[in-house]
């Protein structure tokens, strides 16, 4: 996957929405939760959709418990839950996943405001910002390139409906995208098999 030039500007709603619609904000582009439009019909509540699917949380358990277990403690700060970031005015991503050198990421960093160093390797399991006005591949390239400005070294995007996984890394050209009945490495022998591991717990992940 080659990252591709983004349009200029998005279309956003004319009138100001609440504040928890909003998921992120990316190089001054305003991201809303995906189904929002569905709660400015009336036809959600804000409640509905601001958690995350069952599939997307399990998935993300399985991701903790790999990398928790394999990792060296000493070196690395594992955070989760939808990580805050700020990365400068009007750039704030979220993340589900990030790995932090314990050196960058230091205790006195840790605080109630987000996170304002770069994670190693950020973690994405699906899409979960309304992308209608850039795509899904527009989206991803943008945040992707994003958090490597940021300082981040590789970027994993894990995508359910399609079953596959994209591994960006910093430098490099091109994406490879991976079926997720693979082996992704993440870094230091930590690897994980979402394919795998839900076929093991009996998930079906297409109903």
């Amino acid at each position: 996957m080659e990252a591709i030039a983004t349009k200029p500007r998005l279309k956003r709603p004319a009138k100001t929405l609440p504040e928890e619609l909003v998921y992120e904000t990316i190089a001054g582009r305003v991201f809303y939760r995906k189904g929002y439009r569905k709660v400015l019909n009336k036809t959600k509540t804000i409640e509905e959709i601001m958690g995350s699917s069952g599939l997307q949380s399990i998935i993300v358990s399985y991701l903790m418990m790999r990398v928790l277990s394999k990792l060296n403690e000493a070196k690395f700060t594992v955070l989760c839950n939808e990580i805050g970031l700020h990365i400068d005015h009007r750039n704030n991503p979220a993340s589900d996943i990030g790995i932090f050198d314990v050196n960058v990421l230091t205790p006195d960093l840790v605080d109630i405001h987000y996170v304002n160093v770069p994670a190693k390797i950020f973690i994405e399991v699906d899409i979960r910002a309304d992308v209608e006005d850039l795509g899904e591949t527009g989206y991803i390239t943008l945040k992707t390139n994003e958090l490597f400005k940021f300082g981040a070294e590789k970027v994993i995007w894990i995508l359910s409906n399609a079953q596959k996984v994209i591994v960006a890394e910093k430098g490099e050209r091109s994406w490879p995208w991976s079926d997720w009945n693979e082996d992704i490495e993440v870094l230091d022998g930590v690897s994980f098999n979402v394919g795998q591991y839900l076929a093991q717990k009996g998930i079906n992940p297409v109903k």
